[in-house]
């Protein structure tokens, strides 16, 4: 019943995907236990459409980042969700806390850096077989290819007002949302930290 439901969102609320290079409908696994997500946003009197969808696990009592015994450790790339790696799209050229990203589709990670964050934009959307990109390989690892990314923007870090239990992505303004507004931000924010990057749409 929510894969329908999340199908008949994605084809009445999001017109957009429909001319999107990946099907989202593959992208909808049914796990409840990190269950599908979508932030969106538009901008301009052409209503240029900017969506991210990812998979959103929760915490259940597990330590996350920072530090020793943590699941995921300093200095990896995280997959930024769960099951399939988590999918920008963007109708506009956007300037991502200052890398240049095209219109177009892109997957997205985080390289952790020892705390200094910094979002992965990569150009790898499918694996070999045509399918979605997992979000890891079967050793464990992430993904992301270092070979087939865009490049990457410094993130800026802080912490929540309270501990945040499932993976929260928002796309928002950073203006009030006229027919010139061009500013958002980007904001991840799960377990203790938020990590955030600005955006233009050219």
């Amino acid at each position: 019943m929510r894969r329908i439901a999340l199908a008949g969102l994605l084809m009445t609320c999001m017109p957009g995907i429909v001319l999107a290079q990946i099907d989202v409908a593959k992208l909808i696994t049914g796990n409840q236990g990190s269950p599908e997500a979508i932030t969106s946003i538009h901008y301009g009197r052409e209503g240029k459409l900017i969506w991210i969808f990812y998979h959103a696990p929760s915490v259940k009592g597990r330590h996350i980042f920072n530090g020793a015994g943590a699941l995921q450790p300093d200095g990896t790339v995280w997959r930024l969700g769960a099951d399939d790696a988590t999918v920008l799209h963007t109708d506009a050229d956007l300037d991502i806390g200052g890398l240049a990203v095209p219109k177009g589709e892109y997957t997205l990670y985080v390289d952790l850096d020892k705390g200094n964050w910094k979002l992965v934009v990569n150009k790898q959307l499918t694996d070999r077989r045509g399918r979605p990109q997992w979000g890891i390989n079967m050793d464990g690892s992430t993904s992301n290819s270092p070979a087939t990314e865009l490049g990457r923007a410094a993130m800026t870090m802080g912490k929540p007002a309270s501990p945040v239990e499932t993976l929260r992505i928002a796309l928002m303004r950073t203006e009030p949302p006229t027919e010139s507004a061009t500013h958002g931000k980007l904001e991840i924010a799960w377990e203790n930290v938020t990590a955030s990057v600005p955006f233009t749409v050219k």
